[in-house]
Parts: structure tokens; sequence; C-alpha cells
């Protein structure tokens, strides 16, 4: 079947986008050329966030659709025809986990867990976090685990002049261990999400097939990455990141509106009213709130529903190529294709493949979630990371460089491979 006009722009538009996150950190130098506050200075700094990307590139499909079938309705109506769940969900879960009560109580948990460790605090809070605090993903889903360590983790270490090969291997470790956190249970990680109900996956398998690998992984990685850069953690000094103190009835009605959330994770209609209720909340509770993360979660959600735009019409050559393949090259497939495409998509197009083998379905999640942090568009939590850690000052001059993430997420995404195909 030979692809249409629209397809083929679709694809030529996703892989500019691709093109386009390796270059933001040049853009970013580029506007350095130009005087502050400039036309050219302030175009080139919002082609440089990294957020923007498949959002801008989406409207140019838009618009070519709309040039192509000669109608703008038609290109509305693809608009409206995709489903954009994710994207408004990330948004939501990322205001709501990124408020000061839900951080402080997810700081003060990995802190108690920190002090049974047998060493300094710096070590022994950055083991904790990367390794128990990606886990948690797997109940309050990826996204509202990658926005609260990425919080803590800026606060504590990408804010105090830690190296930049340190802070490109824990940002890394951070992204690969999110993506296969969430696979304790059946409904956290969106790559699993896509397949659960069409392949009868459940908690009780996912805990058999994917959680103790998973678990595994992540403590592996951490000591791993801790060990090589233990001279830079035992060289940090304890950073005391808290902002206030916080009632307890009020962290109580921050974690039920944070549930609520995640328990209408399909029903946007019904999560942004828990969101609008919610902003009621911390509007009558200012003094202690932190500023909300509106704007890095409305950018994270421009930048998922501009992927979901592009890679909605992929199909037509990615299906095919899946079905193609099997046991072990679909597995590490799989690895190389996330790494251009959103996990989640791969997943979801795999789970349309007709008479797949239990065996095989096992290769695509798995290859899909170990793969989920080598690039910024590999896993959709992704985004929300970069948009809390882009302004940290490890990344000062140029933002978050694509290329280097691939580099440190390179060890982590090594020991997700063995502990997902090889053991």
């Amino acid at each position: 079947m030979q692809p249409t006009a629209i397809q083929i722009l679709a694809t030529t538009l996703f892989a500019l986008a691709v093109v386009h996150t390796f270059a933001v950190p040049y853009f970013a130098r580029w506007a350095h050329r130009y005087p502050k506050g400039s036309i050219p200075e302030n175009a080139l700094h919002f082609l440089a966030e990294t957020e923007v990307v498949f959002g801008l590139w989406a409207s140019v499909l838009f618009v070519g659709i709309a040039v192509i079938e000669r109608s703008v309705g038609a290109a509305v109506r693809y608009i409206e025809g995709l489903n954009f769940t994710e994207a408004k969900f990330v948004l939501v879960v990322m205001v709501v986990a990124a408020t000061r009560p839900v951080v402080s109580l997810a700081e003060k948990f990995l802190e108690t867990l920190a002090r049974a460790l047998p060493m300094r605090k710096g070590p022994a809070f950055y083991l904790t976090a990367l390794s128990v605090g990606p886990l948690l993903g797997s109940i309050i889903t990826e996204p509202a685990a990658m926005t609260l360590l990425a919080i803590l983790l800026k606060r504590r270490y990408f804010d105090h002049g830690i190296s930049r090969r340190f802070a490109y291997a824990t940002l890394g470790l951070l992204f690969v261990n999110v993506s296969i956190g969430g696979t304790l249970t059946h409904f956290a990680a969106p790559p699993v999400l896509m397949v659960a109900n069409t392949w009868g996956w459940d908690t009780p398998f996912m805990l058999k097939h994917f959680g103790w690998r998973a678990v595994i992984s992540t403590v592996v990685s951490t000591l791993m990455i801790a060990f090589v850069f233990r001279r830079d953690l035992t060289a940090l000094e304890p950073v005391e990141t808290r902002s206030g103190s916080v009632p307890i009835w009020l962290t109580i009605l921050h974690l039920l509106f944070l549930a609520a959330v995640v328990a209408f994770a399909h029903h946007p209609d019904v999560f942004f009213g828990v969101l609008m209720l919610f902003l009621g909340l911390t509007t009558a509770t200012r003094e202690y709130q932190d500023n909300l993360k509106l704007r890095e979660g409305l950018l994270v959600g421009f930048f998922l529903a501009g992927l979901v735009t592009l890679g909605s019409l992929q199909e037509y050559w990615l299906r095919p190529l899946i079905g193609s393949l099997g046991g072990a090259s679909l597995f590490f497939g799989a690895i190389s294709l996330t790494a251009i495409t959103d996990n989640a998509a791969l997943t979801y197009l795999g789970s349309l493949v007709e008479g797949i083998s239990p065996d095989l379905k096992y290769a695509l999640v798995a290859g899909a979630v170990a793969g989920g942090g080598l690039t910024v568009i590999a896993n959709a939590p992704n985004p929300a990371g970069v948009g809390i850690l882009q302004t940290a000052k490890a990344f000062e001059n140029g933002g978050i460089s694509p290329l280097r993430l691939f580099v440190g997420a390179l060890a982590p995404t090594l020991v997700a491979i063995v502990c997902f195909w090889f053991i």
C-alpha cells in the first residue's frame, strides 16, 4: 500500500522535528549573538525551547493538510480525530504533583529511607531518590514521579555546581529509571497502559514479568553511577531544600486531589474539573504554596500534543516494521525505534498486529521501556523532566543537549537491557 501525500508530509515533518530537537543547543547559542530583547534573539530562544519543537512542526502539518485537501475543515477533522488524553493528563498531574505539600512529603519519605543507609546525607539521598523514587511511578504514575524527582534533584544537585558530566549521567539515569520504574503495575507506565487491556495484562502479570527486573535495574544502575561519581557526591555539601512547613490536613487534601487525577486519568473532562477545584484550593492556601508549574505543564502538554499529531501518521511504516520483527530483533528494534518516537505510540501500534505471540509482546514492551531514557521524545514523562531541569545551573548556557543526554543514558540503558532480556 502506497503512502498518501499527507503521510509522506507527516513523516518528513517528524524527521525535521527530531533533527530540530538535537539542534536546540545551537539555536540557544545562536540567540546570544543578537542584542537582548531583539526580535531575532527572542525568535531563536523560542526555537531553542525543547517543548515547543513538536508542536511547532505539528502546526506546519495542520497547514499542509489544509493545502493538500484544499480544506481547512479536513485539517480540523484530523486534529479532532486524535486522542490527546495523555498530553492533557501529563499537564494536570505535573501541576498537582509539583506543589509544595506533595514535594515536601516525597522528600521526607525519601530522607527517612536515606537515613537508614550507612553513609553521608548527599550520597544516601542520591541513591534513595534515583532507585526508590522511580518505583513510586508504579503507584502515582510516571509523569508524577518524574515531576517530583526532577524538582528534588534540581534543588539538591543540579543547582549546586555539579560537573557537566555528572549532570548528564544523572539526567540519563533519571530518565531510564523512570521509564522502567512504572512497570510494577499495569496502569502507570504509558507504553504498558497502551496494551494492558488489549492483551489482558494486570498488576500480578507485570510484577511477575517486569516488576522484579525493574527493581534490579534501577538499583544496579544507581549504584553504578553513584560509584563512578562518588567523589562528586561526597564533595557536595548537604542542601536543605524545604521552603516552609505545611499543615498535615493540607498535605492530605493534596494527596486526595492527586489520587483523583490518577483515578480519572482516562477521563480528561473529569480530571480538568479536578484541576479547577485544585487551583481554588491553592489560591485559598497561598501561604503554603510555591509558584505552580502552569507554564511548564502547558509547554510539556504542547510537546506531547505535537508528538501525537505527527506520530499518528507514522503507522503506515511502523506497524509493518514491528510485525516483521521477531524475538531479539523486536526487542532491540523497539529500543532503537523508541529513541525516535514515543514508546507508548510504539507499543500501541504493536497491539494492532494480529496474532502476536506472548514472547513477542514481552519483547516489544520490554524494549520500549528499556529505551525510554535515550531521548526527550522516547517516553512521555521525559519532557516534564526537561521542562523543570533545563533552567538548572548545571545546564546553563545552552540548555539540555540531546546528544549528551543520549550518552548519559547509555550505561543505565545497557543495565536495563541485561535485566529485561538476559536475566
